[in-house]
């Protein structure tokens, strides 16, 4: 087929009429239509790329001469749409979890058991788990209402992901409307590519001297996250359902039937999900989908069990980051050897001197690996963290052949040394003593396995890491300014401190002297892009802002507990500082708080007490809005905003059911009795909590009493 001209087709987009306009947008309607069905299903293009592309500039500029005309079935809907901005973000409705990940049989027993423990099952009692494989492949959330799908997210950091609608629609296996769904459906899977498939884009991309992808598992990511739909329709995305969010009401009471329900309305699932009830079979399945896994024609890296009753899964709930009524069991660790070319140390954002093996690139398990950590400098000399052999005491040289593994997404290591292979200049490695970056002392504290540059701020590496970590995906998540990009901006002193990329506009925006549109590989587009992305980020979550400061040991999950636990930035602030004598009621308060110890305590008041640091963080806080902790609107909850602790012998519910329950009706829950408690639930054997409780004239209440008192919440 030519993309020839029709009776409109000759005239120019800015002075057709409406009628003629509503003429050529039908046309060029079927000629898109029939060029994609000739290029994606048929694989025999009958137009080249440039008459294509000149088809769809035209569709896209009549669209916006006349809005009111655009097809409801456009080609810009669908496909091929002029590049869009940067993917908007959307916030879950429930959090997409990761998954605990499980790497031996006694592991998988282990996960049983812990299930039996938490809502009391008897090992005589059946508890059904499902077995199903574990994709690898991209998360993805499909929000569908009134049977309609509204939108389709990423996974992002688990709260926020990208908005990939449009191209999510080009997916076969992507039903855009549902019959008999309800109202409210948020269907979560699994975007992936088969092995033939992938060979086969790879040997095209190849052949049209483009870059091939390293795994399937990239190609898909790669795919849906185009900003124009038309490719992503022209790779080969499949889609397994595996899951759901948001529900307006319920799909079964299994997990087992809820799966066979979203098959009904549509969506594939995977055919070797089985039902199991003991342990034995649990694993004899995990044997049948390994000893299946090289005939599948798709990536998995494992089996995922769940609890099959969505009862159960209600009572057990989640922990920050995580379901506990679901584990993932890896397979075993790939392995391949190759040659270690040399050592390098890293200085991370807490100045801690990591060990990075450089390996001539060895394939293991489908991907590419040149790069192996090697944690430390007892690991490199074939000791533990005791002092005790590790590879039978084998220390690990530069030239030497290693065995490099990996599972999963795990960061490759380095599982043995060939030491009969190892050159005789070899030496052993000596970790430095000073930091390679800025030359300060490195010191290896009693009791820690790491040295660290004891530089601080004037250290470069540092500086950039933190930066680098206050702008990652689970903090400020800033479009645009990535760890390549901060390296730049800091090496040329632009970006030396957080405050100061909340002042980049003024000092590098329009009429300043240095320019960032004039900077090489900018323009004035990217400029103001990066310009609104940074004034996107001016508020933030107060559990994304305590991550985002880089202290250390503070994670993800600490930085929502820290949130939660005190409520606010001022609040927090002052309970850090007033916590700094590591003594009296601010110090008790932090040490209460379940999940906080020691070690996290100390360096959390040690940061709050560096005046260079708090100086930095002044500074940043004039720019910003931190927002209050999303606690949960529980109106009525009776326990919503208090401070409960448990003590002795739960005998209806175990320990951490009720603390989750009372997690999930608004409560804090505290490991110790103090001035802020307000109720204190207490089994058999309570001991000294239950009379401190008394002293303090603290409410005491037994678990009947407990369960009464939330029964209707």
């Amino acid at each position: 087929m030519a993309a020839e001209e029709g009776a409109t087709g000759s005239i120019a987009v800015d002075v057709l009429t409406e009628d003629q306009a509503k003429v050529e947008l039908l046309r060029l309607a079927d000629l898109i239509s029939e060029a994609n069905a000739a290029y994606h299903t048929r694989d025999a293009p009958e137009i080249s790329d440039a008459d294509y592309d000149t088809l769809k500039r035209r569709n896209t500029a009549i669209e916006v001469r006349f809005p009111a005309l655009k097809l409801e079935d456009s080609p810009s809907e669908r496909v091929g749409a002029a590049p869009a901005a940067p993917f908007s973000k959307i916030r879950h409705a429930q959090r997409m979890m990761s998954l605990d990940n499980a790497f031996s049989a006694e592991d998988a027993a282990d996960f049983v058991r812990s299930i039996r423990s938490y809502l009391g099952i008897a090992e005589d009692v059946e508890l059904a788990v499902t077995a199903e494989p574990k994709i690898d492949g991209l998360s993805l959330s499909l929000r569908y209402e009134g049977g309609r799908l509204v939108h389709a997210a990423t996974r992002g950091d688990g709260a926020v992901g990208e908005n990939v609608t449009r191209n999510a629609l080009t997916l076969n296996d992507i039903p855009e409307k549902l019959i008999g769904a309800p109202e409210i459906l948020e269907v979560r899977g699994e975007v992936y590519m088969a092995h033939a498939d992938f060979a086969a884009l790879n040997a095209r991309t190849e052949a049209q001297g483009g870059k091939t992808f390293a795994n399937p598992r990239n190609a898909a990511a790669g795919s849906l996250r185009q900003l124009d739909p038309a490719i992503t329709e022209s790779r080969p995305l499949r889609f397994f359902a595996y899951g759901w969010g948001e529900l307006s009401a319920p799909l079964a009471g299994t997990q087992v039937d809820a799966l066979a329900r979203l098959a009904d309305l549509g969506f594939p699932i995977n055919d070797l999900t089985r039902r199991c009830e003991t342990i034995d079979q649990m694993l004899d399945h995990y044997k049948l989908i390994e000893e299946r896994r090289s005939a599948l024609g798709y990536d998995i890296d494992g089996v995922v069990y769940k609890v099959d009753d969505l009862d159960q899964q209600r009572r057990l709930g989640f922990r920050s980051t995580t379901p506990r009524w679901a584990t993932a069991h890896k397979f075993p660790a790939e392995l391949a050897w190759t040659r270690l070319e040399r050592i390098e140390i890293q200085v991370g954002r807490t100045g801690a001197l990591s060990p990075v093996a450089r390996l001539q690139p060895v394939t293991v398990g489908g991907v590419v690996v040149s790069n192996a950590t090697l944690h430390n400098e007892d690991y490199i000399a074939g000791r533990d963290s005791r002092g005790d052999p590790i590879r039978d005491g084998q220390d690990i040289r530069e030239g030497d052949w290693v065995q490099v593994y990996r599972a999963g997404d795990v960061i490759p290591k380095i599982a043995a040394v060939d030491v009969s292979r190892r050159p005789e200049d070899a030496a052993p490695f000596m970790f430095p003593e000073t930091c390679p970056e800025c030359g300060s002392a490195a010191v290896r504290e009693a009791g820690d396995a790491v040295r660290r540059c004891s530089g601080g701020l004037i250290c470069p590496a540092q500086a950039v890491e933190k930066l680098k970590h206050f702008v990652s995906r689970a903090a400020f998540d800033i479009d645009g300014l990535g760890a390549k990009l901060v390296e730049e901006f800091y090496r040329d002193g632009w970006i030396t401190e957080p405050a100061e990329i909340f002042t980049l506009k003024e000092r590098y925006g329009p009429d300043q002297p240095r320019q960032l549109k004039n900077r090489e590989g900018w323009g004035e587009t990217s400029a103001r892009n990066l310009f609104e992305a940074i004034d996107a980020r001016r508020s933030i979550p107060l559990n994304r802002f305590i991550f985002a400061l880089g202290i250390r040991h503070v994670g993800e999950t600490n930085a929502r507990l820290l949130a939660l636990h005190y409520g606010s930035w001022q609040q927090f602030r002052t309970g850090m500082e007033e916590a700094s004598a590591q003594d009296g009621p601010a110090w008790d308060d932090l040490m209460a708080i379940d999940g906080v110890g020691t070690v996290l305590a100390k360096s959390l008041v040690t940061t709050f007490a560096q005046e260079n640091e708090m100086a930095s963080i002044d500074r940043l806080m004039r720019l910003i809005t931190v927002e209050d902790a999303d606690l949960p609107q529980l109106e009525d909850s009776p326990v919503a905003g208090k401070t409960l602790v448990f003590t002795g012998t739960l005998e209806k519910m175990s320990r951490p059911e009720a603390k989750a329950r009372a997690e999930a009706l608004g409560a804090k829950v505290s490991g110790s009795v103090s001035a802020k408690t307000d109720l204190l639930i207490a089994g058999p054997g309570a001991g000294s909590k239950a009379k401190k409780a008394a002293d303090l004239g603290v409410d005491v209440i037994d678990e009947d009493g407990w369960l009464t008192l939330i029964g209707g919440a």
